[in-house]
């Protein structure tokens, strides 16, 4: 969900104004994504990189971050599955709480899966599921022999969710900053120059409508 900050430059506000705004966006395209009949829709929302932006913006974004998080406890209510991805250990003990309990609140609910990465960045992930791996190996809950791609995709954020399909990145930056690497391997790429602010249910189909229109091979013929 990139171009919050340029959004708000464009219009003399400050960056945060862009954040709120890119919040609002979130979860209108979360309502979009249900209407759609899509089931997995995933959100970068900040990552483990972010912290090192100055600590207006990142105070700006935890206390944004809070009220988001209710939002996203409204949404549970609709059979939503909330999936957090990345280490939550770094935020503050309120917003912590809020996550488990959401995840905890809608681990039942089998309608759309929103999974949102917050402190969250691909290798990031692929360190920490190794670390897991090699203290199962020291304990014998798991034989060399056994690793293959299946056993280690158990150990990733992403447990049980599939493969991505689609990546959107917006702003018009043409990489996909750390997002979801494992994950990402045979996805489709789509960049825009549209800001996430900006983004509109009219992009979303336009990219739906794109992604249908290509061919997948996954390395095949």
């Amino acid at each position: 969900m990139d171009g919050n900050g340029r959004w708000a430059k464009k219009r003399g506000m400050p960056r945060k104004m862009g954040h709120s705004k890119g919040a609002e966006v979130f979860k209108r395209t979360v309502e979009d994504c249900r209407e759609l009949g899509i089931k997995y829709c995933s959100f970068y929302a900040f990552s483990t990189e972010n912290w090192q932006r100055p600590k207006d913006e990142v105070d700006a974004l935890m206390k944004l971050l809070d009220s988001y998080l209710d939002d996203i406890q409204t949404m549970a209510r609709k059979n939503t599955k909330i999936i957090f991805l990345g280490d939550k250990a770094p935020f503050e003990e309120n917003l912590r709480l809020k996550m488990i309990e959401t995840e905890r609140g809608s681990a039942e609910n089998n309608g759309l899966h929103v999974l949102i990465a917050l402190n969250y960045g691909g290798r990031d992930e692929i360190i920490h599921a190794l670390r897991n791996i090699a203290e199962d190996i020291k304990n014998g809950a798991v034989n060399t022999d056994e690793l293959d791609e299946q056993l280690f995709e158990k150990y990733l954020y992403t447990k049980d969710i599939p493969p991505l399909d689609l990546i959107i990145r917006t702003s018009g930056e043409q990489r996909i900053s750390n997002f979801m690497i494992w994950q990402g391997a045979y996805a489709e790429l789509l960049f825009t120059d549209v800001l996430w602010p900006d983004f509109t249910k009219k992009h979303l189909m336009a990219a739906c409508v794109e992604y249908a229109g290509r061919t997948r091979r996954f390395g095949g013929v």
